[in-house]
């Protein structure tokens, strides 16, 4: 590789990050790259952690030779079990202990190797290997994110020669930097699709973040909690409590999130969250497919949690549908992004009417009048109610097989 191709090499690097590249588009284009020819690699692994509520990082794959493999791997955390074993026999585990940076070994001959990938490689015909650690300084690390790694083979008999050892010396620091600044734009997504949910975190990161900016929208109203939440935390050991609530709210929020809706707030075991379509009996139908999910979900984990003799409950909801007001709400130091507005007040008191009349799901009669026809059929009424907090009395419903 001669000095116009690294400089070729390193501007499409630059390019590429600023475009917002992925990390696998980055890796293939790299190795693929007709400047990057005289390098002659056979096989690259760059691997890069992140700050995940599921998985520790990714790893993303790249090799000459038709064998199909995943091209990005996403792994769990190493610190624990079976991942912590592979992870500190691994050659990365021993670069940092040993505070390298570069890490380089032959594959040809017939000595002993001193990790068992290396074996496999030999075996593959790469004859020569070279493993780096970026490492990033204090101000630049977050979560597990403090460097990356990478390596580097090639099937050359004389394997990486000094001026080959070079260009990646001077390339593979710009493409990590381009694959960070790749991750840290996913880290932000991660972040704000966790903690503000999918549809908000996305509004949030286009930049709809001043303090005060809302949109009214009309929405379906989903508000859930556990029945029994109170009792049953009073009755079982302080370490049972956790895994419960987790088990219930996974139930809840993926049922949500199948069918098309947005989870806004976590409330202890209570989940508030909203629907929108373009026509308002397609965001109901969707909250009755969420309802349907949810009732499904429920009995397949009461029943595991059952037989592992964990105490079982089930959810109250309530639907209504209304005008809100959706956006930043807080002062300038801390902004929640959510609903606000006499609707959000009257499907949560909706809700507790759930228990008042022995029903899993009650619906407002605003719900039930934007429900398609063919729906409509399918829901009853249970009488006429005051919600305290809500000027006027209202008709309730429920579904007709829902009858617990």
């Amino acid at each position: 590789m001669d000095d116009a191709q690294r400089r070729a090499l390193s501007s499409w690097l630059t390019e590429q990050g600023l475009a917002g590249a992925t990390e696998q588009e980055l890796l293939h284009g790299f190795c693929d790259s007709p400047h990057c020819t005289g390098l002659s690699l056979s096989r690259s692994l760059l691997i890069i952690d992140t700050l995940h509520p599921v998985y520790e990082g990714r790893a993303f794959r790249w090799r000459n030779d038709g064998v199909v493999e995943e091209a990005v791997v996403e792994y769990g955390f190493s610190s624990d079990g079976d991942a912590a074993v592979t992870w500190q026999q691994s050659i990365f585990y021993t670069m940092l202990q040993t505070d390298q940076s570069e890490y380089r070994i032959r594959l040809t001959g017939n000595e002993p190797l001193p990790f068992p990938a290396l074996e496999t490689m030999r075996t593959e015909g790469h004859t020569d290997f070279v493993a780096t650690v970026h490492r990033f300084t204090s101000r630049g690390v977050i979560g597990e994110m403090d460097c990356v790694y990478s390596y580097w083979c090639t099937r050359e008999a004389a394997g990486f020669d000094d001026s080959k050892l070079e260009a990646l010396r001077h390339l593979v620091p710009t493409l990590a930097l381009a694959v960070k600044c790749t991750s840290l734009a996913r880290i932000a997504e991660t972040l704000v699709g966790v903690y503000l949910g999918r549809d908000a975190g996305q509004m949030v990161l286009q930049g709809k973040i001043r303090r005060g900016t809302t949109d009214r929208i009309n929405a379906v109203l989903w508000f859930s909690d556990l029945r029994g939440y109170t009792a049953i935390s009073e009755s079982v050991a302080p370490e049972e409590i956790l895994p419960m609530l987790n088990d219930y709210a996974d139930a809840v929020i993926s049922s949500i999130h199948d069918a098309g809706g947005d989870v806004l707030k976590l409330i202890g075991d209570g989940v508030l969250a909203i629907f929108k379509a373009d026509r308002p009996e397609d965001a109901c139908a969707s909250a009755l497919k969420a309802e349907a999910k949810l009732r499904y979900r429920l009995a397949k984990l009461n029943e595991r949690r059952a037989a592992e003799r964990r105490p079982v409950t089930n959810a109250y909801l309530g639907l209504h549908i209304g005008d809100v007001f959706y956006g930043n709400i807080g002062s300038a130091e801390r902004l929640d992004f959510t609903v606000i507005g006499p609707a959000v007040n009257e499907v949560s008191r909706i809700a507790a009417m759930c228990r008042s009349v022995d029903r899993s799901v009650v619906l407002s009669e605003d719900f039930v009048a934007s429900v398609a026809p063919s729906q409509r059929e399918r829901c009853v009424s249970v009488g006429r109610y005051a919600l305290r907090g809500v000027r006027r009395a209202r008709h309730l419903f429920t579904l007709e097989d829902r009858l617990t």
